[in-house]
């Protein structure tokens, strides 16, 4: 999904939008509705790309090994941020469970410029939760560390509820 040289980075701009509209909303409604309303708008845009991955791509996750689902898997949050916006990395560590490990956000870059960092309310488990039902799987995901607490990064670990539980 990389852009071309020459081509409007589309993501910025509607990330852009994004920011803007969350901070509108902040200011007239106050930050818990700003905070709410954005963890559902993440939980449903989440569930239309993975929806929109999975029936592209013609994978279904839940047959996977472990090591190809990640594979597959690190696709998705690439539809919604290109490389230079975001660095993260998933890992298997068991044969149903893997897990996420975010270095670099630039949601959180942009929160920060606009002073309102220490209010937001990190809807990442929102999103994955929507990733993951659009993917038409059952997860336990838990988060052990967020920067927007204070941690060097945002770690996930996610264990797949398989209705076949030998997918190899």
């Amino acid at each position: 999904m990389a852009e071309r040289a020459g081509d409007p980075p589309l993501h910025k701009f509607w990330w852009l939008h994004d920011a803007r509209w969350y901070q509108g909303v902040m200011k007239r409604y106050g930050q818990e509705a700003a905070n709410e309303i954005n963890a559902e708008a993440m939980l449903f845009v989440a569930r239309r790309v993975a929806r929109w991955y999975t029936a592209r791509h013609d994978v279904d996750f839940e047959k996977l090994p472990m090591d190809e689902f990640v594979d597959r898997f690190k696709e998705i949050p690439r539809v919604m941020w290109p490389e230079d916006m975001t660095n993260y990395q998933h890992h298997a560590v068991g044969p149903d469970t893997f897990e996420t490990v975010v270095t670099e956000h630039f949601a959180l870059k942009m929160l920060k410029a606009a002073r309102s960092f220490d209010s937001y309310r990190c809807p990442c488990l929102e999103m994955r939760a929507g990733w993951f039902e659009g993917m038409g799987l059952t997860v336990e995901d838990s988060r052990s560390e967020c920067m927007t607490s204070g941690s060097e990064v945002c770690r996930f670990r996610a264990t797949v509820r398989r209705t076949d539980p030998d997918p190899a």
